[in-house]
């Protein structure tokens, strides 16, 4: 991995991490509030729309316009970029304006496609589709947001792009604690901070636009040739991302049916693996992608491949402890952030098991984020399509696998089989796009990869070991006063850290080895 890459990537880590940081403390003004049925109405009535905006915004519309943008910015005019921009923003802004003014006045109609269990508790049901009018328009902010997010990134001003999540949790956490207390129905008050926060972010990135002269002046385009190029590219992408998130459509499906707090058990547990696969994993694919586009643009296969296999490299190196760490402290971790006035420790159990079940499938999440844009670079979104459908249908047979039986019988801790689903079936999504990678040539590791795995599990190894043996058992935790609980899981997650450090150093791994993981020449597979 070149230092600049690295660099480039530590900015939007730092900047993530600020995010998530406050993320989690989001979730934990949110875990006073206690798990019934109005958490559940609120974040189904939150993940449809980010839904949507993982569909069209952060995926099909940003894997399309990033390559394009790259190419334009690389072989023409400056005019040309900013005509371009303006066209691409108009017909963006117009035909997803339609979108979010159907699904608002739908809103009962959307929640009954995506959580038909609702049905059967009417004042579930009817608060979902509530909010689902204040939240549903998050979609067209978050849009523009991903829109000018590619144009900065494509820029090298990472940083800004990075920064803009802070204010949907700054936004949420004032909503919960100024605004909810004054109303009869508290819960309502996170959908109208939801709808704010969009407004909030996107207005946050206009003057960084304006700074390198591509403040979008919109204006209809649908039959330029650029904008028709965008389109072409998005229009696999949108299958490919929707089979995705027909997954996450499906495990919410199932969830509705489920006991009351599964839809919230489930929000959590993901909400603590969000925290390392957002600081670092798509950090990575965040700023890789750009610069595999322009390799691609340059004719340098080499330096594409060279790219691809430091992702790689440092996708294990991180992801692999994270999920290790995840799993021995999903209990503590979850008990020390959440446990507190209605949230139980029942509560924590179950979404333990969540945890445990998503921590599972981590590192093959983040693979996905950094072996998928090595498609998107060359502006192939018909492989990953390919690939995607496969893993949905995995995920959806090892669902049925999973759940269903258990369901019929009855058995706590159902939800936990949709995540376990999800996790295996990212698994198989990267091992396809691994597959497809080296079959086509596009892709060629580079010598080492044997000694740096073996590192790796010693690590690993070493780094269970300490914390299994050290860390309290996980019923103890419950007894413990918060702040007694945030030191025992700082000390134990430093010791791990360190633990983990100190066992690849003593396996003899440098970090010098992954700024130039081949000084020998050489491949191997």
């Amino acid at each position: 991995m070149s230092r600049k890459l690295a660099k480039s990537t530590a900015t939007v880590g730092v900047m993530t991490l600020v995010s998530r940081v406050l993320g989690l403390l989001r979730d934990m003004v949110f875990a006073r509030f206690g798990i019934d049925a109005g958490m559940d109405a609120f974040f189904v009535a939150f993940k449809i729309p980010n839904f949507m905006r993982r569909l069209f915004a952060e995926g099909a519309f940003s894997q399309a316009f990033v390559p394009v943008l790259t190419e334009y910015k690389t072989q023409r005019e400056h005019a040309e970029v900013k005509a371009l921009v303006d066209l691409v923003a108009g017909t963006l802004l117009g035909s997803l304006g339609l979108l979010v003014l159907a699904g608002a006045l739908a809103s009962p109609l959307v929640v009954l496609v995506f959580a038909p269990g609702f049905w059967s508790d009417p004042q579930k049901f009817e608060l979902t589709a509530y909010m689902l009018r204040f939240t549903f328009p998050y979609l067209l902010f978050m849009a523009l947001v991903a829109f000018a997010a590619g144009i900065l990134n494509s820029y090298g001003r990472f940083a800004q792009a990075a920064f803009t999540p802070v204010w949907l949790n700054v936004v949420l956490i004032a909503a919960a604690l100024l605004v909810a207390p004054q109303l009869e129905q508290p819960v309502v008050a996170l959908a109208w901070g939801v709808l704010l926060a969009g407004f909030v972010q996107l207005f946050y990135l206009l003057p960084s636009l304006a700074r390198i002269g591509l403040l979008p002046r919109p204006r209809w385009g649908w039959r330029d040739s650029g904008v028709r190029r965008v389109l072409k590219l998005m229009v696999p992408g949108i299958i490919g991302s929707s089979v995705s998130q027909i997954n996450l459509l499906f495990d919410t499906l199932l969830a509705s049916f489920l006991v009351t707090g599964s839809v919230s058990w489930l929000y959590y547990a993901d909400r603590l693996v969000e925290f390392p696969l957002g600081v670092f994993g798509i950090a990575l694919a965040t700023v890789i992608l750009p610069i595999l586009s322009r390799a691609h643009t340059r004719a340098a296969p080499e330096e594409f491949s060279r790219v691809l296999d430091a992702g790689l490299r440092w996708v294990l190196l991180i992801g692999l402890p994270a999920a290790v760490g995840l799993i021995l402290l999903a209990r503590p971790a979850l008990s020390t952030l959440f446990q507190y006035d209605d949230f139980a420790q029942h509560d924590v159990n179950m979404a333990g098991l969540a945890l445990v079940a998503y921590g599972i499938g981590l590192p093959g999440f983040m693979l996905v984020k950094v072996l998928a844009p090595a498609f998107y670079s060359r502006q192939d979104t018909r492989t990953p399509v390919k690939v995607a459908i496969r893993a949905m249908l995995s995920n959806m047979v090892m669902n049925v696998l999973f759940v269903v039986p258990l369901m019929l019988l009855e058995v706590p801790g159902i939800h936990a089989g949709l995540a376990l689903a999800t996790a295996l079936a990212a698994y198989v999504n990267a091992g396809l796009l691994y597959r497809y990678l080296r079959r086509d040539g596009i892709y060629q590791p580079l010598a080492g990869w044997s000694g740096l795995l073996a590192q790796m599990f010693f690590g690993l190894v070493v780094m269970a070991g300490v914390i299994g043996w050290g860390a309290p058992a996980a019923a103890e935790w419950a007894g413990m006063s918060g702040a007694r609980r945030a030191a025992e899981l700082g000390i134990w997650i430093t010791a791990g850290m360190a633990s983990y450090l100190v066992a690849l150093r003593l396996a003899g791994m440098r970090l010098s080895m992954l700024w130039s993981p081949a000084v020998e020449s050489g491949h191997e597979s």
